[in-house]
């Protein structure tokens, strides 16, 4: 498996039952068999994406000074700004060759999980940006339900068995900003290769060399997604849901040739996380004989806050 599969949404939410059970076949597969597909069909307009990148490069355009001020202490980088070079991957010394944003959950009749989230942070400075991040989070949140849902559908379960999961869930939208490369780096690349900690993420800006993917033999493969299309990756929460038989891929992104190294790439992942107390634990369905259970019983909150001191994102 050297390509990452396409499908369309389209088809799952069609009223054609033939249709549907196509997207679940396909979508099932390519996870089974390499962790990722490039999606068409979802939930963002073209004029969506269009204002989101404008507003998101505005941002990263500010002064470093006027960005440090959104810099958030003591959460994380839960929320808000997360300045050049602070996340490693998991195993990792060398700091990533990218800043970025966090956009979280707005949370919906839930005093206790209000509690429990961060606040969103505002910049003050560009007027529109807060909007369209909450705007594209929420379009992005419902596209995942359905895939989540064609999911469950392929694991044999009920088709709304995650959505009460993932209503109100830790999910956060991500844009990153990968500067221009001024010199020859050393170890660092724009993001080491890791796997996501989370259910599913769907990335915006996969379009152009970047993104690798390992498949089974351990090869690097480009992973590029059409101008329409996000690309969607199982993550280490679902792959533990299911007993590894959804795959969570180890993936990274490359710097660029050298006549690249002047440009700023974009990328805007959106990580799917469920409500903290979800459990874990593997699915019976994904048990037998040549299956034995491999993990031990976890919640998602348990499993993200392990995650997050790996990553040196918060101390022990």
């Amino acid at each position: 498996m050297n390509i990452v599969p396409s499908v369309n949404l389209n088809d799952f939410v069609s009223e054609d039952s033939t249709r549907k059970q196509k997207f679940v076949n396909e979508i099932g597969k390519a996870y089974e068999d390499i962790g990722f597909v490039a999606l068409k069909g979802h939930f963002l307009s073209d004029a969506l994406v269009e204002n989101l990148y404008k507003e998101v490069k505005s941002f990263f355009s500010l002064p470093t000074e006027t960005k440090q001020k959104y810099e958030i202490p003591g959460i994380g980088g839960q929320r808000g700004y997360v300045s050049f070079g602070k996340e490693s991957a998991k195993g990792k010394k060398e700091g990533d060759l990218k800043e970025f944003w966090h956009f979280g959950q707005y949370v919906d009749n839930n005093e206790a999980l209000k509690k429990e989230y961060p606040d969103n942070v505002y910049v003050e400075e560009l007027p529109e940006f807060n909007k369209i991040g909450k705007e594209t989070y929420k379009m992005l949140e419902k596209t995942a339900k359905y895939v989540l849902r064609a999911l469950a559908l392929y694991l044999g379960l009920e088709e709304t068995y995650f959505d009460a999961f993932i209503y109100n869930g830790n999910s956060i939208l991500r844009p990153i900003h990968y500067p221009p490369i001024k010199e020859e780096p050393k170890e660092a690349v724009r993001a080491a290769a890791h796997g996501d900690i989370n259910l599913i993420t769907l990335l915006m800006g996969a379009q152009g060399r970047g993104l690798q993917v390992q498949n089974h033999k351990g090869e690097w493969i480009d992973a590029i997604a059409e101008p329409d299309e996000l690309m969607i990756n199982v993550g280490d929460m679902l792959s533990r849901h299911t007993n590894n038989k959804l795959k969570s891929t180890i993936h990274r992104v490359i710097n660029p040739p050298k006549e690249l190294w002047g440009t700023s790439r974009y990328s805007i992942p959106f990580f799917m996380h469920p409500i903290s107390a979800m459990k874990l634990d593997v699915l019976e369905s994904c048990v037998d004989d040549k299956n034995p259970k491999a993990f031990d019983d976890i919640t998602a909150g348990e499993f993200l806050n392990e995650r997050l001191i790996e990553l040196g994102l918060i101390k022990k």
